[in-house]
């Protein structure tokens, strides 16, 4: 069976989000595959969106190791605390970045990536993974993209 996405272009963000979260939920429910669920909510995110890359990095032992992605090639492995990704981890909270050139200790996978939001998936207490998103323009996350992907996260807790 062909999955597609519905989704209506003249919308604003935030009724984007409210558009495609469901459908997300749809492709996801019922496949205990985390790979499948990683791999299909990127690529949704990215299609919907137009990100400049969309992926998860999974926890494992003491550091992250990328995932399912869209997106140009990435960082493979992020140690605890570095990096936004690391750093979020770290926190076990979303973290917003403006200007990735003005976040202290910022790894650039590309020089292309300007701004980014991480936001982590917990499950049972524990960060498990981070949704790593990236633009390449300054300032692209807000309010409506923290509260919706946050929103996605926490749904995403139990393919772990």
């Amino acid at each position: 069976m062909a999955e597609e996405l519905l989704l209506d272009t003249t919308l604003t963000k935030a009724e984007k989000y409210r558009q495609l979260l469901p459908q997300i939920e749809a492709l996801t429910t019922g496949e205990p595959d985390l790979v499948a669920n990683l791999a299909n909510t990127a690529a949704a995110l990215r299609q919907a969106f137009g990100f400049f890359w969309v992926g998860f990095y999974l926890v494992k032992n003491d550091e992250l190791v990328l995932g399912p992605f869209q997106g140009p090639i990435a960082c493979t492995r992020i140690r605890h605390g570095k990096g936004v990704c690391g750093s979020s981890w770290a926190l076990a909270k979303t973290l917003l970045v403006p200007d990735v050139e003005q976040f202290p200790g910022h790894i650039a996978c590309s020089s292309e990536s300007k701004s980014e939001i991480v936001v982590p998936i917990v499950q049972d207490g524990q960060v498990v993974a981070v949704l790593d998103v990236d633009s390449d323009l300054l300032n692209d996350f807000d309010h409506d993209d923290q509260a919706a992907l946050e929103q996605l996260m926490l749904a995403a807790a139990r393919w772990f």
